[in-house]
């Protein structure tokens, strides 16, 4: 017998795996919503084994009808949207299709519970990128908010919704503003499984050199099993709230980068660093304070990054 019901939107995506792996394990019935279930996307649910195991159903989250039909089939506890366009130097290249997805596919979710049953818990996926050029570090859930990205202000907007559908409805709502968090099945669009990909590739002479933009900047890194955790805790939690996700330190992307080399034995002149790589606008330092998630929730997170590559290099050699 389920204790619950939850739906995790976004489900083909390196969250929504481990998050369906966690509350399958809590004996869940875990219903997964995608574009398009047939599509081949869930290399995550394969790897860990859990594909038969989650409901997948269509749904596009653009259309409202949809969203509501997939509450009344199902009538969820909870509510775990992960879905967005994520990926930063493409809400460049498309800023117009990052901010209309990003907000109204939010909107949709949130206008769908109300309509539906209001007492459904809502677990909003926001972003460290919100808070971009922040004139004091550490972030905390109270920092101003200075996205610099199309990808940011898309999130920003996001999460302001739900903060108002929070204190205009009383709707139970939880933001959870995670930074940089990695694993062996991110896509390989981002930057650590892309380092770490074309890394393994030089160091068995199928790569000539690893081509990069600006790697003096520093950002916040975990490990991604360990952030889902605290998506559960929110909705656990006994009044809904925001909650940064993260470790508490920052490291330069060249650190990381030196550190796989030297554990791979790649010399630094296979490095290229490539101006035109950079981006329009970028962060120079970011890292936030966990404080808040770890005494009111019981989060827990001990990693170091360079524990983290560890074990993403390992996984990656194993399966390369």
């Amino acid at each position: 017998m389920y204790t619950k019901t939850a739906i995790i939107t976004g489900i083909s995506g390196q969250d929504g795996s481990f998050l369906a792996e966690l509350l399958l394990k809590k004996n869940y019935r875990v219903v997964g919503v995608h574009r398009n279930k047939l599509s081949n996307t869930f290399l995550g649910l394969n790897y860990l084994g859990i594909s038969n195991l989650v409901i997948l159903e269509e749904c596009d989250l653009l259309d409202i009808t949809q969203i509501i039909s997939i509450f009344k089939k199902f009538n969820p506890e909870e509510v775990y949207n992960l879905s967005a366009q994520s990926s930063v130097s493409i809400s460049f290249q498309q800023p117009i299709g990052t901010f209309q997805y990003n907000t109204l596919s939010v909107l949709n979710l949130l206008e769908g519970i109300r309509l539906t049953n209001s007492a459904i818990k809502f677990y909003q996926a926001s972003s460290s990128e919100m808070y971009g050029s922040v004139n004091k570090l550490p972030i905390t859930e109270n920092s101003i908010m200075h996205p610099v990205s199309p990808y940011a202000v898309s999130k920003a907007a996001s999460h302001w919704l739900c903060v108002n559908y929070r204190e205009s409805y009383g709707m139970f709502i939880c933001c959870g503003i995670l930074f940089n968090h990695e694993s062996y099945i991110r896509s390989n669009n981002f930057f650590i499984k892309k380092v770490i990909q074309e890394s393994i590739q030089i160091s068995k002479n199928k790569q000539h050199s690893l081509k990069v933009g600006n790697i003096d900047i520093k950002r916040d890194f975990g490990y991604a099993p360990k952030y889902v955790e605290a998506m559960y805790l929110m909705l656990q939690h006994n009044t809904p709230e925001n909650f940064l996700i993260c470790s508490g330190v920052s490291i330069s992307l060249r650190e990381i980068i030196n550190y796989i080399f030297e554990k791979l034995s790649i010399p630094n002149t296979k490095l290229i660093e490539d101006k035109n790589l950079y981006r329009p606008t970028d962060i120079i330092d970011t890292f936030g304070n966990p404080q808040k998630a770890k005494s009111m929730l019981g989060w827990e997170y001990n990693f170091k990054f360079f524990e983290v590559i560890d074990i993403l290099l390992e996984e990656e050699l194993t399966n390369s």
